[in-house]
């Protein structure tokens, strides 16, 4: 009978609710803005970890942004040893999630066109 979650699944979810706090609590750095993490996705192996993060007020381009929030990654991983019991600290990649303004340019592009008038008025 298989698990009804994977293990990858449940350390991506720990990660995720642990990391949000870690960079609320101990980054502070104001060209990065308020800083969400939208999704964490961790390999099979739990080797590797891609954190999805979205930057909102950030004074900086998301590139820039990633890059910054990367040089914080070796502090990032000690503060997770401390707080989660696992036996190896997955490899922490941080990714810039645009979905959220992709959202936001099709609600716009969604009101652009129901402002239009129609054509057979």
């Amino acid at each position: 009978m298989p698990r009804e979650f994977k293990r990858s699944d449940r350390v991506a979810s720990q990660l995720q609710r642990e990391l949000a706090d870690l960079i609320r609590t101990q980054v502070k750095e104001p060209r990065l803005g308020m800083i969400t993490v939208s999704d964490a996705v961790v390999s099979r192996d739990l080797a590797v970890a891609k954190i999805f993060v979205t930057f909102l007020g950030a004074k900086e381009p998301a590139e820039k942004c990633v890059a910054l929030l990367s040089t914080m990654v070796p502090m990032l991983r000690r503060e997770l040893g401390k707080r989660l019991r696992i036996r190896n600290m997955p490899e922490i990649h941080f990714v810039y999630d645009d979905s959220i303004e992709r959202g936001m340019h099709m609600d716009a592009l969604l009101d652009r066109l129901h402002e239009e008038p129609k054509s057979g008025e």
